[in-house]
C-alpha cells in the first residue's frame, strides 16, 4: 500500500504525501509503536480514549488504522473517519467491535489469536486450585489473623478426576497439557474435534457438551463469544453436572447463563472461577456490582486472563505484523470478517496481457450489461507480461457478453464456470 493518497474536490484532484495514519486507543507496547513510526506510520497513541472521547479523536485524527484492546468499537465511531479502513483488535476475542457495522462499511477486522494462549490457561488453572484449595479465602482469614487447619484441610485433589474442556482452541489445547501434568483424564467438546483428533491427543471425546457435563469433576469453558455460543452453558448443562463440581469461565461471559449459574452455585454447591462476566464494567469503571461474585463459593478475577507482559508483548508485535502487511502489500491478515464464501453465481476467468485498460474493458461490459463483480483477483506470472483475472459474478453472462469481452486484442481467453 501506497504512502501516498489522492485527495479529490470536485473539480480535481491531487496526490499529496501522507503517511498511513494509525490512532491507537488502548494500552501498547512502546517498542511497537516506535517500530511502526519506524516503517513511516503517523502513530497517535492515547489508552485513555473510549466513548465519546475515543469518537471525537477519531473523527478530529481521521486514522487509516484503529488499534484498540478492550475499547468497544461502534458504528458511529467509525462513521466519524472517512479514511478508516481497518481495525485491529490486539488480542483473540474481538466481540467488543460492530463486525457487522464494519463489514456493511467495507471496513477490516483484525483480531491476534493464540498470542494469549497460555497466559489464559496460566489463569484458569490458578483458579482451579483456587477453587479446590479454598486458597483465597485461607489468605483472608490468615489476614483476620484467624487459623483454621480443619476447616481447610477438606479438599479433594485433582489428581486422577475428570476434566472437561468446553473448546479445544489454542487456549484449550494450553490447558490440555497442564491437564495431563496434574494426572488428570481429560474429556472435550468442540465444534471442531472428531474422535479421531481426540485419540491423537489422548483425551475422551465427548461427542454432546451434556454429555461431558455428567463426566466431569472440573469444567472450564474456553469458546468464542459469538451468536451461536450466547448462554451455551444453560440451564440444562449445569443442571447435568456433578454436585461440589468445580466451574470455570475464562472466555466469554456471554456464553454462560449467569442467571442459571448463580442458582447451581447453591444447588448443586459447585465451586465457581470467573474472569469474565455477563455485564463488565468499562475500564475507568472503579465499581462492579454483581450478584454472583458476592457468592462465597465464587472465586472471581478481574477479567486480565491476557494480562500478562509475555501475552502482552506477543499481541503487540502480532498487532504491528498485522499493520506492516496492510501498509506494505494491502493484505489484512487474520480478517475476522471477511466472507468465507463468495455470493457470485458464475466465475469469469480471463488470461490476459499485463496491460493498461485490459481489466478495465472487461468491467465496461460488465457494467453496460448490468451484472456486479462480487470477488476478484488478478495473477500475474513470472516475467510480469501475462496475468489471470478470476472475476465473482453476481449473475451469468449471456453469450453475446463473453463474445464481447473476448473481443480485445490483449486478452488470450475467456472460461465461465458456473455454480450447480
Amino acid at each position: 500500500m501506497s504512502n501516498q493518497t489522492v485527495e479529490c474536490s470536485n473539480s480535481d484532484c491531487a496526490l499529496v504525501g501522507s503517511s498511513t495514519i494509525v490512532l491507537v486507543a488502548d494500552a501498547f507496547q512502546s517498542n511497537g509503536i516506535e517500530h511502526l513510526k519506524a516503517i513511516g506510520c503517523n502513530v497517535e497513541f492515547d489508552p485513555s480514549l473510549q466513548g465519546d472521547s475515543l469518537k471525537d479523536a477519531i473523527s478530529e485524527k481521521n486514522p487509516d488504522i484503529l488499534v484498540v484492546r478492550s475499547t468497544r468499537v461502534t458504528a458511529e465511531m467509525m462513521d466519524a473517519s472517512d479514511r478508516l479502513s481497518l481495525i485491529i483488535r490486539a488480542g483473540a476475542g474481538y466481540d467488543t467491535i460492530d463486525t457487522t457495522e464494519a463489514s456493511n462499511r467495507g471496513i477490516s477486522v483484525a483480531n491476534c489469536p493464540g498470542k494469549n494462549s497460555i497466559a489464559v490457561a496460566e489463569l484458569a488453572w490458578g483458579l482451579i486450585l483456587a477453587c479446590d484449595r479454598r486458597i483465597p479465602d485461607q489468605v483472608i482469614e490468615l489476614r483476620k489473623n484467624c487459623w483454621n487447619k480443619k476447616e481447610y484441610s477438606k479438599a479433594h485433589g485433582l489428581f486422577g478426576r475428570t476434566i472437561g474442556i468446553v473448546g479445544l482452541g489454542g487456549i484449550g489445547l494450553e490447558v490440555l497439557k497442564r491437564a495431563k501434568s496434574f494426572g488428570m483424564k481429560v474429556v472435550a467438546w468442540s465444534r471442531s474435534l472428531s474422535e479421531e483428533e481426540a485419540e491423537l491427543l489422548g483425551i475422551e471425546y465427548c461427542g454432546s457438551l451434556y454429555q461431558l457435563a455428567k463426566l466431569s469433576d472440573v469444567v472450564t469453558v474456553h469458546i468464542a463469544s459469538t451468536s451461536l455460543t450466547k448462554n451455551l452453558i444453560d440451564r440444562e448443562f449445569l443442571a447435568l453436572m456433578k454436585d461440589k463440581a468445580i466451574f470455570i469461565n475464562t472466555s466469554r461471559g456471554s456464553v454462560v447463563d449467569e442467571v442459571a449459574l448463580a442458582e447451581a452455585v447453591q444447588s448443586k454447591q459447585l465451586r465457581v472461577g470467573l474472569d469474565v462476566y455477563a455485564d463488565e464494567p468499562s475500564a475507568t469503571d472503579k465499581t462492579f456490582n454483581s450478584a454472583i461474585t458476592s457468592d462465597s463459593q465464587v472465586y472471581g478475577t478481574h477479567h486480565v486472563g491476557a494480562s500478562t507482559s509475555q501475552a502482552q508483548e506477543a499481541i503487540g508485535s502480532e498487532a504491528v505484523r498485522i499493520i506492516e502487511i496492510y501498509v506494505e502489500e494491502g493484505r489484512v491478515m487474520n480478517c475476522v470478517n471477511q466472507s468465507v464464501e463468495t455470493s457470485g453465481t458464475a466465475l469469469l476467468s480471463i488470461r490476459h496481457k499485463n496491460l493498461p485498460g485490459v481489466l478495465a474493458h472487461v468491467f465496461d461490459e460488465l457494467s453496460i450489461a448490468g451484472i456486479n463483480v462480487e470477488e476478484m483477483e488478478n495473477v500475474l506470472y513470472k516475467g510480469g507480461y501475462a496475468a489471470c483475472a478470476r472475476i465473482q459474478l453476481g449473475d451469468i453472462p449471456t453469450p453475446e457478453l463473453m463474445n464481447a469481452i473476448k473481443n480485445n486484442e490483449n486478452i488470450y481467453s475467456v472460461t465461465l464456470t458456473t455454480k450447480n
